[in-house]
């Protein structure tokens, strides 16, 4: 599930390896809080016209998202406005080393750096721009679904029948597909809800599944806004065997299994990490992260690799609740989506980076650090909006052209757009290098 902040700021960011942060327990106040302080200050500052002291809360920003790709680029920003041209610069070129393009810079629509953008470097970064928006794509298509409304945003294996289930947001359901795309409905919303998340335990016949009443989405009653909640769902039948909800606001939309089958659930709006333990739902996280996604178990059972669509990936300490940023020196980890672990791999879906991508880290022997990476999809006709995937054998198979980017914050159709197929696109691990 994908996060936007708004008031003129969107974050997909990358994170700082082997520097240990412990926000919570240092600072009373969490990271959703913290960020929400300076990004006031930040705007603060711009309607005043100071823009010494804008320059300073991006960089508190800039610090507080482990130097993720867009606070880097809004750092270039604040600098050219106080004419500091040499960081701006070097602000501009790491985001350039980091694989991201500006569309507007490109386009030549931004006024942002009008007083350097006739130097060789400037032009030279744009190149650089260019460059990273080339196409790249290292799977095939697997299989379209015909219903193009569904707006489909996660999928899992169910190895018994050898089908797919499939999350509907704007149909509120769940449906099973056949390998070659044939569809049927399994489960609907109770609430009658978008549905996001889904995970499969076939070894105890469970579907696990989030419904979640987005806020400001037309489809939702507007006094159910900010609601969400786990379901359970007989994998034979799709009835409905459990459901769970917390009393405050929550925006469910991740979700992963432990070896166990028990659902760890992120919530992308409100910073928490929730497991269901027993009849109820506990937050297990410490308040380091601002919008957590899908996260990814660790193979040693005792953390979790944990994608904040701000902050970058943070590996979460399940006992004593400290987190671990991974190093974004020189590696984009702002905006996935959907993050697994596969032998030594984190493979991730990043539908918040510019360009958004389906991209591969290589891990240490530690799996403390990313020694590599390899782009799996970017900027072809095939990827749109990706959202998530699942490992079946040999295969990664990912959500391509979800269709988020046809709808507006409401949920709406965008004027002039239209809704396609999803596709669902297929990487043979083994030919990637795996």
């Amino acid at each position: 599930m994908r996060k936007k902040w708004t008031a003129g700021f969107t974050f997909c960011l990358a994170a700082l390896l082997g520097i240990y942060e412990f926000s919570w327990a240092q600072n009373s106040a969490s990271a959703v809080e913290q960020f929400a302080q300076l990004r006031d200050r930040a705007n603060a500052a711009r309607k005043s016209g100071d823009k010494r002291a804008r320059l300073q809360a991006v960089l508190e920003i800039e610090k507080l998202l482990n130097d993720a790709p867009d606070a880097v680029e809004l750092a270039a920003k604040a600098y050219a406005e106080v004419g500091d041209t040499e960081h701006a610069l070097a602000a501009l070129g790491q985001f350039a080393d980091l694989g991201q393009a500006d569309d507007a810079l490109l386009g030549g629509e931004s006024k942002n750096f009008v007083a350097i953008e006739k130097t060789p470097q400037y032009q030279e970064i744009l190149k650089r721009f260019a460059g990273n928006k080339s196409a790249i794509s290292r799977s095939e298509p697997s299989f379209a679904l015909h219903d193009s409304g569904i707006l489909a945003e996660d999928i899992d294996d169910d190895p018994q029948s050898k089908t797919f289930l499939i999350t509907s947001v704007l149909e509120k359901k769940i449906i099973r597909v056949t390998r070659e795309g044939k569809a049927q409905d399994f489960a609907a919303s109770p609430s009658h809800w978008p549905m996001l998340a889904i995970k499969v335990d076939a070894a105890r016949k469970r579907v696990w599944a989030t419904e979640v009443a987005m806020d400001g989405f037309a489809v939702v009653p507007k006094s159910e806004w900010g609601r969400s909640a786990v379901l359970c769902f007989d994998l034979s039948t799709g009835k409905l065997v459990h459901r769970f909800e917390t009393t405050e606001p929550t925006a469910m939309g991740d979700m992963a299994l432990t070896p166990q089958g028990d659902p760890i659930v992120s919530d992308g709006t409100g910073g928490g990490i929730y497991e269901i333990r027993g009849d109820r739902l506990e937050r297990i996280d410490g308040g380091d992260f601002i919008s957590p996604q899908t996260v990814a178990m660790h193979p040693d059972g005792k953390h979790l690799f944990v994608p904040d669509y701000a902050r970058g990936i943070g590996v979460l300490d399940l006992a004593g609740k400290g987190v671990v940023w991974l190093s974004a020196s020189k590696h984009a980890l702002n905006g996935i989506d959907g993050l697994y672990f596969v032998r030594g791999f984190l493979i991730a879906t990043q539908n918040g980076s510019s360009p958004e991508r389906v991209i591969r880290f290589q891990l240490d022997s530690t799996l403390t650090a990313i020694v590599s990476e390899e782009v799996i999809e970017r900027a072809t006709p095939t990827l749109g909006d990706p959202t998530h995937g699942v490992v079946v054998g040999d295969a990664f198979y990912y959500i391509a052209n979800s269709g988020w980017n046809a709808i507006d914050d409401h949920g709406d159709l965008k004027a002039g757009a239209k809704l396609t197929p999803a596709k669902i696109m297929r990487l043979r691990l083994r030919n990637a290098g795996n």
